[in-house]
């Protein structure tokens, strides 16, 4: 069965939000740093041939990812080829290559392509749809990206409910912008 990575861009206090512009793209403005972090990223990108997102934040791809010609990342070029899913009741026809709409019901969706063959499923971004995964159990990995800003307020991953996942911590690496990858596995919830 495919794995699920939900991967997000995340304040030490939990916002995902990043509409306050507290997010970098690159991460880093220390070239070293900088290649540090692309080269986790493009490990995490091999791992994965399936994105997953909200139309929101697909559109914003759309109209970003396919233009950015010089991109030194390769991110440009992976989103541009992989298969990318959308779930949406009111997009109609993308344009943007190897894109298929998912309609619904989300969590019947997302297990049928977990049951799929192929490698990790990644989505990121995607506020209300990540919203509606993490209490689902569908979810077998988190990668933080934690950034070290407090912005105390916005929308964050886990929200205030009881329905919220166990997690163990695999693996914590800091860079020396202050960010932090902070990888999680899922675990069955424990009784309560």
């Amino acid at each position: 069965m495919r794995e699920l990575i939900i991967t997000e861009n995340i304040t030490i206090d939990g916002v995902i939000d990043a509409s306050e512009g507290w997010f970098v793209p690159s991460g880093s403005d220390d070239e070293h740093d900088a290649a540090e972090l692309a080269k986790v990223q493009q490990e995490h990108m091999s791992g994965a041939d399936a994105v997953l997102l909200g139309r929101v934040t697909y559109q914003e791809f759309e109209d970003y990812w396919p233009k950015q010609a010089d991109d030194q990342t390769g991110i440009s070029d992976y989103l541009n080829n992989v298969t990318k899913y959308v779930v949406s009741g009111t997009l109609s026809n993308p344009t943007w290559q190897h894109t298929t709409v998912l309609r619904g019901p989300l969590l019947d969706e997302v297990a049928a392509l977990k049951a799929e063959p192929g490698q990790a499923i990644v989505t990121t971004g995607s506020i209300q749809l990540v919203q509606a995964l993490v209490p689902s159990g569908l979810v077998d990995e988190y990668r933080l990206w934690v950034y070290p800003v407090a912005l105390g307020y916005g929308r964050r991953l886990f929200q205030n409910r009881p329905d919220q996942p166990d997690l163990r911590l695999v693996e914590a690496r800091p860079f020396g912008s202050g960010i932090v990858l902070m990888r999680y596995r899922a675990e069955p919830k424990r009784g309560g």
